[in-house]
């Protein structure tokens, strides 16, 4: 690594530990990313549990932690369901659709699918589902995970062991290729950054249900013979930094998560 690459990582390495520290839970819609150069460790900033893994490699820092990576859409609109359960915004060209909810959630459960403007699912809210317990995990099955993004959101939500406030992810686990998702969830990850899934899930107060809004609702490594899609997939850690950091897609999805509100 030259002299000139070295100065480089250490000033984006400072640059994040100084935003991500003036940076609270009280900044609900102000992303706060996690920046770290690619191999190095966990960002001082990545929030123990919330991120539970070491934060992904990214290829900037714009130094303006409010600002959203890459364009957004310029006009949005906000989609309630008919029983006003729950509100989000998105794109005006977006596609919000009440679609019948899963067998097994609870009474007055919501089901929203949501696509682009071309008809590309992008994402799925439900409400109502049912407690789901992890199946089980051989240490030798676990994935390593980094967590790319992680900005904290304010939703009703139960505590407990395992969990953390919710936050709005993506995360990336390591396969044969680098597997990504984006949703919100206040279910802890994996010990050790490591894991056989990572729940795109909120548990929901007492009598509710969890809920779930996300791409997938569980992210895993895929086998070579698996489908992928809608989860996202990667040949490197700085293309996943990429993602989330340049492209407009993401940019548009933070924003939608980040939106959602849940009557009780």
């Amino acid at each position: 690594m030259t002299v000139s690459r070295v100065a480089g990582v250490t000033a984006v390495a400072l640059l994040a530990a100084a935003l991500l520290a003036g940076c609270g839970s009280d900044s609900k819609g102000a992303p706060v990313w996690t920046v770290e150069p690619s191999g190095g460790a966990a960002s001082p900033g990545a929030t123990p549990g919330a991120t539970a893994g070491t934060a992904a490699p990214s290829a900037t820092a714009s130094g303006d932690p409010s600002s959203s990576p890459g364009a957004t859409a310029s006009d949005w609109k906000v989609f309630t369901d008919p029983a006003k359960k729950v509100s989000f915004e998105l794109p005006r060209e977006w596609i919000a659709q009440s679609v019948e909810p899963d067998k097994g959630t609870l009474p007055g459960a919501v089901k929203v699918e949501v696509k682009d403007g071309e008809g590309t699912y992008l994402a799925t809210l439900q409400t109502g589902l049912p407690e789901a317990t992890p199946s089980a995990c051989a240490a030798s099955a676990k994935k390593s995970y980094v967590v790319v993004s992680s900005v904290p959101v304010e939703l009703p939500h139960s505590g407990g062991e395992g969990t953390i406030s919710p936050h709005v992810v993506f995360r990336v686990m390591q396969g044969y290729r680098f597997f990504g998702s984006y949703g919100i969830t206040n279910i802890v990850g994996g010990a050790d950054s490591k894991a056989c899934q990572l729940q795109n899930v909120v548990r929901g107060l007492e009598g509710t249900g969890n809920y779930s809004f996300s791409d997938v609702s569980s992210l895993k490594s895929f086998a070579p013979d698996e489908k992928v899609a809608p989860a996202k997939a990667f040949d490197t850690l700085d293309q996943a930094a990429d993602y989330v950091n340049k492209g407009p897609e993401f940019a548009n999805v933070q924003r939608m998560l980040m939106s959602l509100e849940i009557k009780n």
